[in-house]
């Protein structure tokens, strides 16, 4: 259990008594027995900049998190299939780090709990690495799936004309059955073996680079691109703009979510999953609507239907912005407004870019950012990128000076944003369930997946609503969020396979139901 900030703040020690004594005012906290409110405060610290490859890195960091009232810290903890921790599938990071036993994830968990702060791993989800040098661990993904790889070994990510790598940078294919299987098991393998408060997805999407706005050049993997043309019938390459195809990748990234959705909640129903959002170019409002974003067609990444199907508990958009550019302003208010309205029972978190701004246009934005929208609703808060870099004029006055300004514009005086400590908005629909979940995966006599089955799921008793949904290249099919009742499974077989298409599932709250079809046969 998590003691309060204010209790675990008094009992930080002599260090921070002392410390008091040259400090500015403490912070302010309310004095009438009201609860803190209810807002999401967040920095993101990324692991290519110091902040938490030593012990004192990571007490510098926690500090610097209480001076600015925050109650969160999204820490990387996976950037390119590498892992600062030591206990889980992906392996352990070759950066400069402390040498083992020092183990920065489970540091930070220790250090930002005992300080009252909640502590989310961020886990890069499709970026296999992107440095000359490979990396040392022979398990690594690079080394194994990267560009020595052949057949369906080979999980890199390609563009429509063959290129797979962009400089050093190779992505995975979220297309690719076995990468998605091994993603989804890495990430459960983090919260399975560390006390962490969530998961935080990045990249997971399809890569930036392509030749325009409308449309994505990559996903030409050769076990992908064989995936979709099973599924369609086709036997042609499609172009990057077929709207099938486009369509068809997109499922893939949304199936993906799912399946990290449901097998983080095997492991902890009440770790929250959230993501870091796209939010390129003009929002929806000004380009013609959500499905017209470059969100949407360029990398393929459906955000907000996530939070819509409620796999996703909190969108935290990367809203990176330059307020003092006029356009870029318009952009960061038209994101802002759109997040506001677009959180349907999840929550949006506004991410704005304090490197790009000073810390006096980084204020108007975490203002506006928390303003609500014109139909009167309020984003669940503010992260700010990054820790290691506080605001565009750190070259010019020094680290320490513009953190300290930050923390002198965020929390000082009747007027900072915040003046008073906040806490973590809560999860109803994870603490206090009313519907549960439906997993299940249907093989072959032989071991091989059924993919891209249709799965139907019809209410018996309850109320749900009916619904189908495909199987993955695993033979996986998830579906989350199903009203309590008894449900009737429905299999879409294909021909030449045979065998029980149907079986009866009863839904209860707050548990996944894991259904079990017998093994198919395939014949000639």
């Amino acid at each position: 259990m998590r003691l309060p900030r204010v209790l675990t703040t008094l009992a930080a020690g002599l260090g921070l008594l002392l410390g008091a004594l040259t400090a500015p005012p403490a912070h302010a906290r309310a004095d009438d027995g009201a609860a803190p409110p209810a807002q999401w405060r967040s920095y993101w610290v990324d692991a290519f900049n110091p902040g938490i490859y030593t012990p004192a890195q990571v007490t510098a960091l926690v500090q610097d998190a209480l001076d600015v009232n925050a109650n969160a810290l999204i820490v990387q903890t996976a950037r390119r299939y590498d892992c600062f921790c030591n206990n889980a599938l992906y392996p352990r990071t070759d950066a400069a780090i402390a040498p083992e036993p020092y183990d920065p994830l489970a540091e930070v968990v220790r250090q930002g709990h005992a300080a009252g702060l909640q502590v989310h791993a961020w886990v890069n989800v499709n970026t296999m690495w992107n440095s000359s040098t490979p990396p040392r661990s022979p398990d690594h993904v690079f080394n194994q799936h990267g560009p020595g790889a052949t057949g369906a070994d080979r999980w890199l990510n390609k563009k429509a004309d063959g290129q797979e790598l962009v400089g050093a940078n190779a992505y995975v294919d979220p297309g690719h059955p076995a990468a998605v299987d091994y993603i989804v098991r890495g990430i459960q393998s983090i919260v399975r073996n560390y006390d962490v408060d969530g998961v935080n997805l990045d990249y997971v999407r399809y890569p930036d680079g392509s030749s325009t706005t409308t449309h994505s050049d990559w996903g030409y993997n050769a076990v992908s691109l064989a995936r979709f043309q099973q599924a369609t019938g086709r036997t042609d390459v499609p172009l990057p703009s077929d709207t099938a195809w486009s369509d068809w990748r997109r499922n893939q990234v949304t199936q993906l979510v799912r399946r990290i959705y449901l097998g983080v909640w095997e492991i902890d129903p009440q770790a929250r999953l959230s993501m870091d959002a796209i939010t390129y170019g003009h929002g929806p409002q000004a380009v013609g609507g959500w499905r017209a974003t470059r969100t949407y067609t360029e990398v393929l990444q459906d955000w907000a239907g996530w939070l819509d199907e409620g796999i996703m508990d909190t969108a935290v958009t990367m809203n990176y912005k330059r307020n003092w550019n006029p356009d870029q302003a318009r952009m960061f208010s038209e994101w802002s407004e759109f997040l506001a309205d677009h959180q349907g029972e999840r929550q949006a978190v506004n991410g704005p870019a304090l490197y790009l701004n000073s810390v006096a246009d980084s204020l108007s934005q975490v203002r506006q950012a928390l303003r609500p929208s014109t139909a009167g609703n309020a984003a669940a808060g503010w992260s700010g990128y990054s820790y290691a870099a506080p605001s565009k004029d750190v070259a010019a006055n020094g680290l320490p000076a513009e953190r300290a300004k930050l923390v002198q514009a965020l929390t000082r005086g009747e007027d900072a944003p915040f003046s008073n400590e906040a806490t973590v908005p809560g999860m109803p629909w994870k603490t206090a369930p009313r519907d549960g979940h439906v997993t299940g995966r249907l093989l072959l006599h032989s071991g091989g997946p059924l993919d891209q089955v249709p799965v139907t799921l019809t209410p018996l008793t309850g109320g749900g609503e009916k619904t189908t949904r495909l199987s993955d290249g695993s033979g996986w099919f998830g579906f989350t969020h199903v009203k309590p009742g008894l449900y009737l499974l429905t299999l879409l077989l294909p021909e030449g396979v045979i065998g029980a298409p149907k079986t009866v599932v009863r839904v209860t709250k707050g548990s996944i139901a894991r259904t079990a079809f017998p093994p198919f046969l395939a014949v000639p």
